[in-house]
């Protein structure tokens, strides 16, 4: 089900009610009808939310999520607005899953987030459950075509690599992916040596998943793992990037599903989000797990606001070069 975002739902401080280099995101987003949405012809990125976490309980997880799209878009809502004035931001508003209808919601995802890029407009996905995933890559490989390699950067504790032949989850996207396409590539950075069974390693070494373990990211104070991401990416022709928010350490994210004694800082999780989003083969960025209902003083759903705002910012550096 999809329903229109209006700009009574942007609110926030106004430091000056005309004065550009005073706004925040609240006195410039755009809320349009995915429907109606028109070619853009200045630096675009456009937000559709994912009201879903059905996935979630599939996956026997802490239920909440569904909550997060409205609330990521209330922390970002005061946030400066630091972008030239030729820089637009839309909100295309949510589709929400309704009952256990998964695939079609992930289907209607799809074609939401298809519109979007079609629109030549960077997309930004605030999920739901890590299923969100599903339905983001089912919108990007509509919108490039079945011949160009899709590279999928993952930020995550886990693999998701679980079998879906009882039903899907948000345990099992990236195994859907690569069993059905064949020009798909998966690398995840922030793999937790103990949050995933030794099935799950052996099933990421079949279907040749490049990782990077959580430890090795944390101990790697050169930044050498970014070499890495540049041959992954320069080895495909478009890149989604996903976020799921229980790869941070659980002291810096209390709110998501699976929280994690050890994790990653928010700085790690940052320069990863600048790095890969400023890249110009980068189409689109998500964000899933952020649980308000389980979220300490809304730590996590702030900190998820900021991760949008970075991505949305570094989007502007690779718009164009496409």
């Amino acid at each position: 089900m999809y329903t229109k975002i209006t700009k009574e739902q942007w609110q926030g401080r106004i430091d000056h009610p005309t004065n550009r280099v005073s706004f925040r995101y609240h006195q410039v987003v755009e809320p349009i009808n995915i429907q109606e949405i028109e070619e853009s012809t200045t630096p675009t990125s456009t937000i559709i939310g994912f009201e879903c976490e059905e996935g979630v309980r599939r996956n026997q997880g802490r239920l909440g999520a569904a909550a997060a799209p409205n609330a990521i878009r209330s922390s970002l809502s005061s946030l400066p607005w630091v972008l030239p004035t030729e820089n637009k931001i839309q909100d295309a508003g949510n589709i929400t899953c309704k009952g256990t209808n998964l695939e079609e919601a992930q289907t209607e995802l799809g074609t939401a987030v298809t519109n979007i890029l079609n629109s030549k407009s960077k997309c930004i996905v605030l999920g739901g459950g890590h299923e969100t995933l599903y339905g983001h890559y089912l919108g990007i490989r509509e919108a490039i075509g079945t011949d160009k390699k899709l590279g999928i950067i993952n930020i995550d504790a886990h693999f998701d690599l679980r079998s879906y032949e009882v039903e899907p989850s948000s345990g099992t996207m990236f195994r859907q992916i690569l069993e059905q396409d064949t020009n798909a590539s998966y690398f995840v950075l922030g793999i937790q040596r103990y949050g995933n069974t030794m099935e799950l390693f052996e099933k990421a070494d079949e279907l040749g998943v490049h990782y990077i373990y959580e430890d090795e990211l944390i101990t790697d104070t050169s930044q050498l793992y970014k070499s890495e991401i540049q041959e992954f990416i320069d080895n495909h022709d478009a890149v989604l990037l996903t976020l799921c928010t229980d790869v941070l350490n659980a002291a810096f994210a209390p709110g998501v599903s699976a929280p994690s004694p050890f994790g990653l800082s928010p700085q790690i999780v940052r320069s990863i989000i600048q790095f890969v989003t400023s890249h110009d083969k980068t189409m689109s960025f998500d964000i899933c797990e952020v649980n308000p209902s389980l979220d300490e003083g809304g730590r996590t759903t702030k900190l998820g606001a900021y991760f949008v705002n970075e991505a949305i910012v570094s989007f502007k550096k690779g718009y164009g070069r496409c």
